[in-house]
């Protein structure tokens, strides 16, 4: 007679009701954990400039596995709340953490590999790129490459800018 101790023992732990599932709800269980993981960590790298990839890279790799997937969850919940921006728009706003009603453009308005400053000398502090293209912000009104500036690849969002930008400029893929 084939024993059912370990299936018993499954079942008790709200596992799945044949010996043959072995663990395939603790493997669902974890595998969705991971998903929620990556998604996380991708959308974290997808909101830093261009060239932020290896220090964040760099940062994760220093850190234990096990305190990257506990941490993951706490931070998804705790990140802001991404602003309005359509598709095909770069938006920006006055304020970090996209506070109040941003400037929007859209490609059609803008000419490529342009600088274009943001209007009656205003600066902005976080922004969204969805132009499908990257953007460059600048801190300088004229585009000038002895201030700061960043390039952000299409679908970035970034809720506090390292500087005011007071310009941008898209690119051509």
């Amino acid at each position: 007679m084939r024993s059912t101790r370990g299936v018993d023992d499954l079942r008790a732990l709200g596992g799945p009701r044949s010996a043959r599932g072995g663990g395939r709800r603790a493997r669902g269980v974890a595998g969705a954990a991971a998903v929620a993981a990556l998604a996380t960590a991708a959308l974290a790298v997808a909101a830093q400039p261009v060239g932020a990839e290896a220090a964040a890279a760099e940062t994760a790799a220093a850190e234990p596995a096990g305190a990257r997937q506990a941490a993951a969850p706490a931070r998804a919940g705790e990140g802001p709340e991404l602003g309005k921006c359509g598709t095909g728009e770069l938006c920006l706003w006055k304020q970090a953490r996209f506070k109040g009603k941003p400037r929007t453009y859209e490609l059609r308005g803008i000419d490529i590999e342009s600088c274009t400053p943001v209007p009656d000398g205003g600066a902005v502090e976080s922004a969204a790129n969805r132009t499908g293209r990257p953007v460059t912000l600048y801190q300088s009104e004229e585009c000038a490459e002895t201030a700061e500036f960043d390039t952000y690849p299409s679908g970035s969002w970034t809720p506090e800018l390292p500087y005011k930008a007071r310009a941008f400029k898209v690119w051509e893929h």
